[in-house]
């Protein structure tokens, strides 16, 4: 299973994957960690992001991902990451630790990551 951050969520949900991303989400089932959700919702809150939650298509694809939930686990491995963002996504890096599931992401902080198994 893969792990998906929030952008590549939002890229999925808008038809906006590059193909290589495409490839790899093609392959694997999708999860994602529970803060994915939040700033979803947080993103169209404050307008920086246009979806309209209240779709039902939009809600039928985001309750078809996986969702690790933040437990004390990936908490914990909050304490191996190698890098230094904003908490979403070190919570969202560590939830791939906990799980070993691979990480797609754009994010160039993760991307440098040599802990973090990336997609």
């Amino acid at each position: 299973m893969l792990n998906l951050d929030t952008h590549i969520v939002l890229h999925a949900l808008s038809g906006t994957l590059t193909s290589r991303e495409k490839r790899l989400l093609s392959g694997s089932p999708w999860g994602i960690s529970d803060i994915v959700l939040w700033e979803i919702a947080k993103l169209v809150e404050l307008g920086r992001v246009e979806l309209d939650l209240d779709d039902q298509e939009v809600r039928a694809a985001l309750r078809a991902l996986h969702v690790w939930p933040i437990d004390l686990d990936v908490c914990l491995a909050l304490r191996e990451i190698d890098f230094k963002s904003d908490p979403a996504d070190e919570l969202i890096a560590a939830t791939s630790l906990v799980h070993r599931a691979p990480l797609v992401t754009r994010d160039r902080a993760i991307l440098k990551s040599r802990v973090v198994p990336l997609a």
